[in-house]
């Protein structure tokens, strides 16, 4: 029986997370099949290792998680290798990235099967098929090519998540130490990064999670998240959590029951949720919530614009007033809210591009008005493949094109675009990317982030002194001697790289 071999493409260049994804595809084959582990944030040669265990003859498969962004850097190269190298290895590939672009990922050669969403029973599956010789037709959540067509079979129900085997971080601490993935941050000295749910019940037209889980969502119950969060903290002194979920918390009843369960091992904690869910909370909820350590929360706050919201389709109630109140009820409970914006999205005229741009810049300043310990990150509009919205309607009438070969997708500036960082967008003019780069430099030197623990109080006081002038003034235009401060000094927390 042929071994496995699980890839995780370097995703950061410091502050590790446990390889959640990959750990998930391990504990699927776990007592099955025999697999190994390469982590690309552990190693400084990944491939080295991988090769070292592929030239035994001993492994059949080749299992790899592929995040849009910094993943595609190693996962793209390596699986090209593997296959030029080691043509009998059968390539997998799971995550947003192979869900979402499977027909790029699947031309390319390189790539056998794709895993379309959760691989916790579709990844033994196709390995027990493989194995057998039986077809794989009959897999739920996987894509593969016959006679150069891409066939996409159909998706399995979500799966009760207390169902599933747990993460098997003793055999995970055999590869590589478990506690130098529970990094120091603003939450803590050892911070996990746990998943307590799969999907969202939302169709926002700018999310990647939407095509894959289709306004669904499974979450874990409150007693099998504190069981195995207490478990890592009593063996590897874990003492805060980063709750890597698309929407955390959906259920209120569920996030009460956690934050008393939790309430006594005084952990800090941080997610990702809505501000149109959270605002319906009970305020004994978010009272309970702090009292158990639960110190951030992510949100989308996207615009101050009620007609761009729609636009982009938040499947909620969520409004311009409603983010701002939000802010302001935040603050009562001692939750930082941290708010996120995506600047740039698409309009008729160019004009009008630049109008809603200058809008949200004043928007932004209202809310730290109205709560400053907000944080703010700033994105620049990057579509992605949500068919039939009308946002995406309006970025395929620009003569926007993804790249039509998987080796493109690793270029810089297709990197920066996952990241939202370069949106590379036919409606954004030099102009306005300058814009809301100089703002948002302005912005975080006049409000340095509280989550970067190496800034110094006294670095915090110089840089806000600098900008001071400039925020106050609104004047945004050519922040040079911001930039080379923050060059040196901040380091602002960004979740999609580091931190969710």
């Amino acid at each position: 029986m042929a071994k496995i071999l699980l890839f995780n493409p370097r995703s950061a260049n410091y502050k590790f997370r446990v390889p959640n994804s990959i750990l998930s595809v391990a504990a699927s084959i776990d007592g099955k099949y025999d697999w190994v582990i390469v982590d690309g944030n552990r190693e400084i040669d990944p491939y080295k290792k991988i090769e070292k265990y592929l030239k035994t003859g001993e492994f059949g498969y080749f299992g790899c998680t592929v995040m849009p962004g910094p993943q595609l850097k190693q996962a793209i190269p390596y699986t090209k290798q593997i296959k030029e190298q080691f043509p009998s290895i059968v390539t997998i590939w799971g995550g947003y990235f192979p869900s979402n672009q499977y027909d790029v990922v699947l031309d390319s050669e390189w790539v056998d099967y794709a895993i379309n969403g959760p691989g916790d029973r579709a990844f033994p599956a196709l390995i027990h098929a493989l194995e057998t010789g039986e077809g794989v037709g009959s897999i739920k959540n996987i894509i593969y090519k016959r006679d150069g067509k891409i066939i996409l079979n159909p998706k399995e129900d979500l799966l009760d998540q207390d169902s599933l085997p747990e993460l098997p971080y003793q055999k995970l601490n055999a590869f590589y130490d478990v506690e130098k993935y529970l990094g120091k941050t603003y939450l803590g000295n050892k911070t996990l990064a746990y998943h307590a749910s799969v999907g969202c019940p939302f169709t926002c037209s700018f999310c990647a999670v939407v095509p894959i889980y289709e306004a669904r969502w499974k979450g874990s119950s409150a007693e099998k998240i504190y069981h195995d969060v207490k478990q890592i903290k009593d063996k590897y002194g874990a003492d805060a959590i980063e709750f890597h979920d698309n929407n955390f918390f959906v259920s209120e009843k569920r996030t009460a029951a956690f934050s008393k369960l939790i309430k006594k091992e005084n952990m800090v904690w941080w997610g990702e949720g809505r501000i149109d869910t959270i605002d319906k909370y009970k305020d004994e909820t978010l009272a309970l919530m702090r009292d158990a350590g639960c110190k951030m929360i992510f949100f989308g706050a996207e615009t101050g614009n009620d007609e761009v919201l729609k636009k982009m389709d938040k499947g909620g109630t969520q409004t311009g007033a409603q983010i701002k109140s939000f802010a302001a009820r935040m603050a009562k409970f001692d939750i930082i809210p941290e708010y996120s914006f995506v600047l740039g999205t698409p309009a008729e005229t160019p004009e009008k591009v630049m109008h809603q741009i200058d809008e949200d810049i004043r928007f932004i300043r209202e809310i730290k008005e109205i709560n400053p310990k907000t944080e703010i990150i700033i994105y620049v509009y990057s579509p992605v493949p949500t068919k039939g919205s009308e946002l995406y309607k309006s970025v395929l009438e620009s003569g926007f094109t993804f790249p039509e070969k998987l080796e493109d997708w690793i270029a810089p500036a297709w990197e920066n675009f996952d990241l939202r960082r370069n949106p590379l967008t036919p409606w954004l003019t030099p102009a306005m990317i300058d814009k809301i780069r100089n703002f948002e430099t302005v912005l975080n030197a006049y409000y340095p982030t509280v989550s970067d623990i190496k800034l110094s109080p006294i670095q915090r006081k110089v840089i806000r002194f600098f900008a001071a002038i400039r925020y106050k003034m609104n004047l945004n235009y050519f922040p040079m001697e911001l930039k080379v401060l923050q060059h040196f000094w901040l380091r602002y927390r960004r979740p999609e790289t580091q931190g969710f």
